[in-house]
């Protein structure tokens, strides 16, 4: 005898099969580089955020900075495509503890920027002036 609940289940499979199951928002793989004062930033992190002021409202991606370079592919998030504000943290990478990157380098820099809705390679220069002003307090080693 056939029950409501394996109904309701084969019904469920079939409309997953048929849609594609998407299991969220689609996100774009991103890589590149990060330099700064035309150095290549030791460690930190990539954040891509959707810009709200011009109505995007896709998903965040983030990567990490390991040797000037980054890959949401590898261990981060691929982002939402469209409008997006990149916010780029920069680290000497002297720490004894792998959980933290070390000491900042400059304060957390803002790009503006459009990302394509497919995987793209974005290289990201940071100033000398963003080191302006930075207070530089003991590492979190």
């Amino acid at each position: 005898m056939v029950r409501l609940r394996d109904i309701v289940w084969l019904a469920a499979f079939a409309a997953c099969l048929l849609t594609g199951c998407d299991s969220g928002p689609r996100t774009y793989p991103v890589s590149g580089t990060v330099t700064f004062d035309s150095k290549p930033v030791p460690a930190g992190r990539v954040d891509f955020w959707p810009d709200f002021s011009t109505g995007n409202d896709g998903p965040q991606g983030f990567a990490i900075i390991r040797d000037g370079a980054f890959d949401t592919r590898k261990g981060g998030q691929g982002h939402g495509g469209g409008p997006m504000i990149i916010k780029v943290e920069g680290f000497d990478g002297k720490s004894d503890n792998p959980q933290f990157f070390g000491t900042p380098i400059f304060n957390v820099y803002e790009i503006k920027r459009e990302l394509p809705k497919e995987l793209s390679v974005q290289n990201l220069e940071v100033p000398a002036s963003a080191a302006a002003g930075l207070i530089v307090g003991k590492s979190k080693s």
